[in-house]
């Protein structure tokens, strides 16, 4: 092989791995966007709002669809088409921001700005450094992934107890988890970019990424939020 061609095989593909990585952060973007609107279109809506909270099951029925759809898109990504994939994301951004609507009822509108825009500094440095970083970072996603299933046995066990102090220890531990698995979740991205061969095999890879990155900042922003967050008058 020429010089000639190997500088050319080079550029190709660090061009496809750019093109991973653009779709990866540009469809969590644009989910986040979605999500906020919804957000902010429920709020406003007495009608969802009486659909959502009115007796507890209109909430419970959104819910329950979000998790089914994160379940059925992460089982079937292999199989369904790149059209069908970006549907499912987009429509899971859209109920996920439907159930964030108590967001603007709960908390002062300054305060979700600022606690918004502090945690989308705390993700990017967190991306930045699993994307950068030379450190083998590959061997703590399991240990993250078990802190993050004590996470969850602990949120549903206060449920139960509604204590204050304990649910201010989740919160920290879901900001310290969650900004944990962003390098993580980052670094694997990059893994994946240098595969990439813009094939619809990893344009869906991106979706699933994309939802994986969303899912960890959505969880950081919340946590903070529960922490610092003003509450309105």
């Amino acid at each position: 092989m020429t010089e000639k061609n190997t500088l050319s095989q080079s550029v190709a593909v660090e061009s496809e791995k750019r093109k991973f990585l653009a779709r990866v952060y540009g469809w969590m973007t644009l989910a986040l966007v979605i999500s906020g609107a919804a957000a902010w279109f429920t709020a406003n809506n007495p009608a969802m709002l009486k659909f959502l909270y009115g007796n507890g099951i209109g909430f419970l029925i959104i819910a329950i669809a979000e998790i089914v759809l994160v379940f059925w898109l992460s089982a079937s990504i292999r199989k369904i088409s790149v059209g069908a994939a970006m549907a499912a994301f987009l429509v899971y951004s859209i109920l996920n921001g439907i159930t964030l609507a108590s967001i603007f009822i709960v908390y002062a509108h300054s305060s979700i700005v600022l606690i918004f825009i502090v945690s989308a500094g705390m993700f990017a440095a967190m991306s930045i450094y699993g994307t950068f970083s030379k450190a083998d970072i590959r061997s703590a996603g399991r240990y993250l992934t078990m802190a993050l299933i004590g996470i969850i046995i602990a949120s549903v066990l206060n449920m139960l107890l509604h204590s204050a102090a304990f649910g201010w220890i989740i919160s920290m531990a879901t900001v310290v988890v969650f900004t944990g698995l962003t390098a993580y979740d980052s670094n694997k991205m990059l893994a994946a970019s240098e595969q990439s061969d813009g094939s619809d095999i990893f344009r869906k890879a991106a979706i699933i990424g994309a939802l994986e990155l969303y899912l960890d900042f959505i969880n950081i922003f919340l946590a903070m939020l529960r922490l610092f967050g003003k509450r309105r008058n």
